[in-house]
Formats: structure tokens, sequence, C-alpha cells
């Protein structure tokens, strides 16, 4: 009952204010069982409680950032289609950094943007996020374990621009 209720007041709360998109989807916790899933405007359950194990994206209309036990961090589109998997930094997703965030496909690192759009192919095998417009990337390069900690070394190292183009650093 008080689960309905609350339910009510997130989405009138989100129409008198009118910042959301009829078809966005909303993420909802349910405490009692330690789930999340997604509702509709009308409370409809879209995606269903406990499908995800974690969900990162709270307002979801073109793609959202979901944690599946089996396949890690990933991007989903509307229809739950696998967009990316989403590079693991400090035990979660990768953060947006000047708009853009890590992917992986096949061992290999690129960019997606905030709307889930690939902005830059993965082919590295060592990338970082981007600062100031640019991020150092490299190819041939191994990760080094020390510890709970690891590191890139070695590869070829260069800085690209938003476009995956190499610029000067």
């Amino acid at each position: 009952m008080r689960f309905s209720i609350l339910l009510k007041i997130v989405f009138s709360a989100n129409t008198l204010i009118g910042q959301v998109n009829k078809n966005t989807l909303h993420l909802v916790y349910d405490k009692t069982k330690d789930q999340y899933g997604y509702l509709n405007q009308k409370g409809d359950t879209i995606i269903p409680f406990g499908k995800y194990s974690f969900c990162f994206t709270s307002k979801f209309d073109k793609f959202a950032i979901v944690s599946s036990p089996d396949k890690g961090f990933i991007g989903i589109d509307r229809n739950e289609k696998i967009l990316f998997n989403i590079f693991v930094f400090d035990n979660g997703p990768d953060y947006l950094s000047n708009g853009l965030f890590r992917i992986v496909k096949n061992g290999k690192i690129g960019y997606a943007d905030k709307n889930g759009n690939i902005v830059i192919s993965p082919k590295y095998d060592c990338a970082y996020p981007f600062v100031n417009g640019k991020a150092n990337v490299g190819t041939g390069c191994k990760i080094k374990n020390e510890g709970e900690h690891w590191l890139w070394i070695g590869g070829v190292w260069h800085f690209i621009n938003k476009k995956g183009q190499i610029v000067r650093d």
C-alpha cells in the first residue's frame, strides 16, 4: 500500500515539474525485496524488479546503465538489447568525464556519450578518461597487478580528441 502511494507521489511530482518525457521509464527500488525495476508513467512495470542486480540510471529515455550478474555493467536500450559493456572503474561503471565514458568490446576500450551513442569504437588496449577534451590511449599495453590495484604498462601511447583523432599533448 505504502509502495503504491509513493509511486503516485513520484510520478505526480515529475509530471507537475514538466521535466519528464511521456515515454520515460523511472527507476524504482523495492526496499523490502532489495530489488530495482523500471516503471512507466502509469506505474506499469516495464522492466521487472530483480531482473538486474543494480540499476544506475534513474530516468530511462534512450539507454540505461545496469548491472547483470553474468554480464557485468552494461548499457541497454529500451528493448533491453545490450549496446555495450562498460569499463569497470573503482568497483563500478566508468564515470562520465568530459561528456564521455569508457566502454569495452572484445577486450578493447572505446568511448560512448551520455545518450549511449558509441563515439569512439573500442580499439585501444588501454584508455584513460577524457580530461580537457583529450584522452591518453594505448595499444600493446598490458595490465600489471599490484595487490588489490593494477596499472597499465608498456605499449605505444598517444592522446586523442573526442573524434578519436591523434592530437599533441
